[in-house]
């Protein structure tokens, strides 16, 4: 039977996993996307975008075992703030859907 310690550390593991992924989805969506996309949606620029969710993973794939560590923490913010409102912004200027939009059955609302 596994013991609580040994519970806590696979639970950290799946958290720091899950982190990381969530990051380097961040990273890779800032990388496939053409960078005139990010100053048309009147973000930053998209090597300012790159080195965040860069750093962010690099940062993630480090403190994979801490997922509640202060840098990881700023991490997953940085690689939030990206998905939850660089992405759509460009989505929107690349002629996308990203995930859930604002659109209801007869346009947007």
């Amino acid at each position: 039977m596994p013991t609580f310690f040994e519970v806590q550390l696979w639970v950290g593991l799946a958290l720091g996993a899950l982190a990381l992924g969530i990051q380097v989805w961040a990273f890779i969506d800032a990388l496939l996307t053409r960078a005139d996309a990010f100053v048309a949606a009147g973000k930053r620029t998209k090597p300012f975008w790159m080195a965040i969710t860069g750093i962010a993973a690099a940062v993630g794939l480090v403190h994979l075992y801490q997922p509640f560590g202060m840098f990881n923490l700023i991490a997953i913010v940085a690689a939030a703030v990206y998905l939850t409102d660089v992405r759509p912004a460009v989505a929107q200027i690349r002629g996308r859907r990203s995930g859930g939009s604002s659109r209801g059955p007869y346009g947007p609302w």
